[in-house]
């Protein structure tokens, strides 16, 4: 055991759900070998014991919800090495995505606390995730991964655990008692070792962070992570998102050697049933006119045939909990896809449609008509701002995929035979071959140059060539994160560390890490959401923070989790479809990188792109400069639309 543990880079990876890049690693231990001293004797009052019994309960309940559930699991790690100008920077990273099947976990015969020889701990594998063990040629532990979203599976109560007041706090507008916790004497391995917030309303635990604890003289490291639920269902808080981090011990200037994070998300997912084909659905309010239908031509069955692709392509990665539910931030993108249009004078057959990629790595991709971008892309390009430098990221993004489109680069129309894409939903995902060929993407690089060539457009080649330059510097140490799932990467040649719009990085300022009056691209997780309920993504609207050294960049870097926690409000019946039906219209008052009303028809209502309605009249006022410079980071350049109700 000593031995794999000197061989692993970081045990974390088979916490994670992911693997280390060493291949000797077989398991991960989780234990601890620190001495801890016992919470002080202070007895609780009536109401803080009473809170605590209520959130023994509740964390029952939680478990049999996650019992039936199979949600998606992404988790994405960096290891970090020392920079003498920004303390730390990544040297490498490592990505997974896959389907658990928590009834299976948590009934494994591994998952034990009680005290064993360590080869019954750590016998079994991670099995319920396919071929994941394969694919790393590694043997991984589910206990940690598992104890990590739950505090204790087993025997989370007064008898297993000590627990003292700490204090009142708020996370967001949810009100909680803070209490210490540490595993009573006798049993203690394996046991959650830190603290818990516990909101007041119903006694669910909403944060717990620390540690777990254990005697076992060979586990001599642990890792410390902090856990964030969100109220997804009235009286549930579901495990949402975790935080990972462990300082190097051989540095002196205390720097991190690695940290990661995880997501958790598709709890409504459901896995077909064999008999789903044959349920007969009744359409109501549906209308006949099948004796008003007309003869297809033959382009227009082409046509049709490709659609048939897309739509099948479209939904079955919504249906495997890839693509987020559609939102009104989708229908801000398809109204910059429709701007595009309009400053060019195209008009195109069908509208563009966009939806959100909920993953890390950073990849675009159209399918037919519908474009797709990444939520880590989303994020990484979100530059707060007064010149607009958000939007302009996402018009440079948008435009390369609405190329693809313009120049006839389908979709392969196999995927027109629904039974191409009856892959497992339970599977470790597997990459998808939906991208773009290199052909494709050349040329689809060229026509974005022309489409940037409007003068309303010209702030775009430059800033998302500030964003390549950026990347650039880090591509070579974050090759996970410039790894596609399904589409296309911005990068064309990883030997050469070039991009498929590379004469944009020309185009842009030199990058200096030193000037702090530029932001060339953000840390993941910077703009957007997910409620991990319904999928849909929502809108972040952080507070400004100034940045006062070059370290405050961490460009494409993991930092850790802080949910705005708030209370589930159910959806008021009608409102949440007028405000969809009003954003499709394009009755949402946006602007575009001038400052100008945003043509929606061109993207989301017909046939034909309305350049004279997205062309704009004046140029925009100059930006208050003594106004906090923080639009773009909640408004995406564009004043706001109707906003999703948060969850």
């Amino acid at each position: 055991m000593r031995n794999l543990r000197r061989s692993c880079i970081v045990g974390v990876a088979a916490t994670l759900l992911t693997a280390s890049a060493m291949p000797a690693l077989a398991a991960f231990p989780i234990l601890s070998k620190k001495k801890k001293d016992d919470l002080p004797a202070r007895k609780l009052t009536p109401a803080q014991s009473a809170l605590l019994d209520k959130a023994i309960a509740r964390e029952q309940e939680v478990i049999k919800v996650i019992q039936e559930r199979a949600p998606l699991v992404e988790t994405y790690i960096q290891n970090m090495k020392p920079d003498p100008a920004l303390l730390q920077v990544p040297v490498s990273d490592q990505h997974f995505l896959g389907r658990v099947d928590f009834k299976k976990v948590l009934n494994g015969e591994s998952y034990e606390t009680a005290d064993h020889k360590s080869k019954g701990f750590f016998k079994s594998s991670m099995s319920y995730i396919t071929g994941i063990n394969k694919q790393f040629h590694l043997q991984f532990n589910e206990v940690g991964f598992v104890q990590m979203i739950l505090v204790d599976a087993h025997g989370f109560d007064k008898t297993n655990y000590n627990f003292g007041f700490v204090r009142n706090d708020f996370l967001g507008s949810v009100p909680t008692m803070v209490f210490d916790v540490e595993p009573a004497k006798g049993g203690s391995r394996g046991r959650f070792f830190g603290r818990i917030w516990v909101e007041r309303r119903n006694g669910n635990i909403v944060r717990f962070n620390g540690s777990f604890a254990g005697s076992e003289k060979d586990f001599r490291e642990f890792y410390h992570f902090d856990s964030w639920r969100t109220n997804a269902q009235e009286n549930l808080w579901l495990p949402t998102s975790f935080y990972v981090e462990e300082s190097d011990p051989k540095s002196t200037e205390n720097t991190v050697k690695f940290k990661a994070v995880n997501h958790v998300w598709g709890y409504a997912l459901k896995v077909p049933t064999s008999d789903a084909e044959n349920v007969d659905v009744e359409v109501q309010g549906a209308t006949d006119v099948s004796n008003d239908a007309q003869d297809v031509s033959p382009l227009g069955a082409q046509r049709a045939w490709v659609q048939q692709a897309e739509d099948n392509v479209v939904n079955r990665l919504f249906q495997a909990g890839l693509l987020d539910s559609p939102s009104d931030f989708d229908k801000i993108l398809e109204q910059i896809a429709g701007n595009i249009l309009a400053y060019n004078n195209i008009q195109v057959a069908r509208p563009i449609r966009v939806r959100t990629l909920l993953t890390e790595p950073l990849e675009s991709l159209s399918i037919g008509n519908t474009i797709v971008l990444s939520k880590g892309l989303i994020d990484t390009t979100a530059v707060p701002g007064n010149n607009n430098e958000q939007v302009n990221n996402l018009y440079a993004v948008i435009a390369f995929q609405v190329a693809h489109i313009l120049q006839g680069h389908r979709l392969d129309t196999k995927y027109a035979f629904n039974d191409r894409l009856l892959f497992p939903d339970t599977s470790a995902f597997q990459k998808i071959p939906m991208h773009h060929t290199d052909k494709d993407n050349e040329e689809a690089a060229k026509k974005t140059l022309e489409l940037l060539q409007p003068k309303e457009l010209n702030e775009a080649a430059s800033q998302f060539g500030l964003y390549l330059a950026q990347l650039q510097d880090r591509a070579k140490a974050l090759t996970a994160l410039n790894d596609p799932m399904v589409g296309d990467s911005l990068i064309k040649d990883v030997k050469t560390n070039t991009f498929w719009l590379q004469p944009l990085v020309g185009k842009g300022p030199k990058l200096d890490q030193n000037d702090l009056k530029q932001n060339a691209a953000m840390p993941l997780s910077s703009f957007l959401r997910f409620d991990p309920w319904t999928d849909q993504v929502v809108q972040m609207h952080a507070s400004y923070e100034p940045l006062l050294s070059s370290r405050d960049k961490m460009p494409f870097e993991v930092t850790p989790v802080y949910l705005k926690l708030s209370y589930y409000k159910p959806p008021v019946d009608g409102a949440g479809a007028g405000a969809a039906a009003a954003a499709a219209a394009g009755a949402a008052a946006t602007t575009d990188a001038n400052g100008n009303a945003i043509g929606a028809p061109a993207a989301g209502t017909g046939t034909q792109a309305a350049p004279a309605q997205a062309q704009p009249s004046a140029g925009a006022p100059p930006a208050d400069t003594t106004a906090t410079p923080a639009p773009a980071a909640g408004t995406t350049g564009t004043a706001n639309p109707p906003a999703p109700p948060q969850q």
